[in-house]
């Protein structure tokens, strides 16, 4: 009688205990597989492959550099134009050259009357822009890394110094066309890294093992859209097009 009551209360608390996970996976890893599983795949974007223009309208170049270990310093370059060929349904086939006004560099220093930050940062220790105007990115392949995301390798010159750079991006969306805009229209979000030393900028790098200075390691930020052929040119966009004419 001892023995039955025993197995009972034994097969009692079976019942109530929570379910076990699969072997070596723990609850939270559990957890994580089924979201990733849940999530939804992303939507083909119905945009036509051709040439693109840069909207400075809608574009931001920034850069941050680490100040003392206290902060990431954040600045801007103000005027660039891009040229990109563009294939949604072939991100590999894509090409794209940027050209930047390294003079056009604007920072949030708040009395330039006292100290021109600006013109301090374009000057010969560091951009040196009266001599090297321009700061160009040409890419030299595409490797797509997922249904909208690339990696772009490039050249980037900058001083007059041309060395590799790797972008990491993202395929944001876009349009055909629209009641008022006629071009189709896509958007990006890249980021990238640079030591500026390797491109003659050395002024006020920390000495090693410390952080007393402005580091090499320059992080490249850059969110913009693109202008591309108008809604008449695309194919299954004509009739659309036609549409938004009539109206």
């Amino acid at each position: 009688m001892n023995r039955l009551l025993v197995l009972g209360m034994l097969a009692a608390l079976a019942a109530c205990s929570p379910k076990q996970e699969t072997a070596h996976q723990p609850a939270s890893q559990a957890k994580e597989s089924e979201s990733v599983a849940a999530a939804p795949a992303e939507e083909p974007v119905d945009v036509p492959a051709g040439a693109y223009t840069i909207d400075p309208m809608h574009t931001s170049i920034l850069f941050r550099v680490n100040h003392l270990g206290f902060s990431n310093y954040t600045a801007r370059f103000k005027k660039a134009t891009a040229q990109l060929q563009f294939d949604p349904a072939n991100l590999a086939a894509s090409t794209v050259n940027v050209a930047v006004d390294a003079k056009s560099l604007e920072t949030d220093f708040p009395d330039p009357a006292t100290v021109d930050f600006n013109a301090e940062l374009t000057g010969e220790k560091w951009l040196d822009a009266g001599k090297y105007p321009e700061i160009t990115f040409r890419s030299t392949s595409v490797e797509p890394t997922g249904a909208r995301t690339m990696r772009i390798n490039g050249e980037l010159t900058l001083r007059g110094v041309t060395r590799p750079m790797v972008l990491e991006a993202r395929f944001n969306g876009g349009y055909r066309g629209h009641p008022m805009d006629p071009n189709a229209r896509i958007g990006f979000s890249a980021t990238g890294v640079l030591k500026r030393s390797e491109f003659g900028i050395s002024y006020g790098i920390p000495a090693p093992g410390t952080t007393m200075g402005v580091s090499d390691a320059v992080n490249v930020i850059v969110e913009t859209e693109f202008s591309g052929p108008p809604l008449a040119q695309s194919a299954s966009g004509s009739a659309a097009g036609a549409g938004v004419q009539a109206k």
